[in-house]
């Protein structure tokens, strides 16, 4: 694969309507907002500069979570974190901010079956966009289920650490396919994940550095990287 990547990493859809008054109205919501593009072009230079590199290839999946949208550098959510922890080794970052389920099986895993290389690591989190809709909600079981099934075996998935019922399935429908697929699961349903207090961002919904350093502990610990 050369640098010629075009991959951008954005959604190509408009922020909704409650997010766009939102924005207008507190500040903290808008400078957060104000990060999606610069992360994804700084992310899309990143990827270019990887590809082109030599080393074990890290592909990460997700949402504005694995972006790493509230931190205060694009390299600062949990995947940069984890992987200042994991010299030597490349990160191709395919995740987009606002991200469903859809997106991963739609834009994310054509773009990584594109990348002419042969990931020794992908990871996926994603879910809580569709579990905030009432309206991406309904189908969400069915497309993570074959999500589930169409990321490579190994995968090291993160399921959802909130207790209510839309989001105890997500996490059931992960526990499967750890077990049937042999996939890895990174378990979010533990206190550094359930537990936010002084950990989110200015718009009170993504984590900020703190939060993000919870998020790589966990990830690290499935794949096998010492904190």
């Amino acid at each position: 694969m050369t640098t010629e990547f075009e991959y951008s990493g954005l959604s190509g859809r408009p922020a909704g309507p409650v997010l766009r008054l939102l924005s207008r109205v507190l500040p903290g919501v808008r400078s957060v907002q104000d990060q999606v593009v610069p992360y994804a072009q700084a992310w899309q230079r990143h990827n270019r500069e990887a590809l082109a590199a030599q080393g074990p290839l890290w592909v990460a999946l997700g949402d504005s979570l694995t972006v790493g949208i509230g931190a205060g550098a694009y390299d600062r959510g949990w995947v940069g974190q984890l992987a200042a922890r994991m010299p030597g080794w490349r990160v191709v970052n395919l995740a987009v901010s606002g991200g469903r389920v859809r997106d991963v099986l739609d834009q994310q895993l054509p773009a990584l079956a594109a990348l002419g290389q042969e990931p020794d690591l992908v990871t996926l989190l994603i879910g809580n966009n569709d579990l905030v809709s009432p309206r991406l909600r309904p189908a969400l079981p069915g497309d993570l289920a074959e999500l589930l099934r169409r990321v490579p075996p190994g995968t090291v998935v993160g399921n959802q650490p909130a207790g209510y019922a839309a989001a105890l399935e997500v996490s059931r429908l992960v526990d499967e396919a750890v077990a049937e697929r042999g996939l890895r699961l990174a378990d979010l349903r533990r206190p550094r994940t359930q537990n936010w207090s002084g950990k989110l961002a200015a718009d009170r919904f993504h984590p900020n550095e703190r939060g993000y350093a919870g998020l790589a502990a966990v990830f690290g610990e499935a794949i096998g990287v010492d904190a």
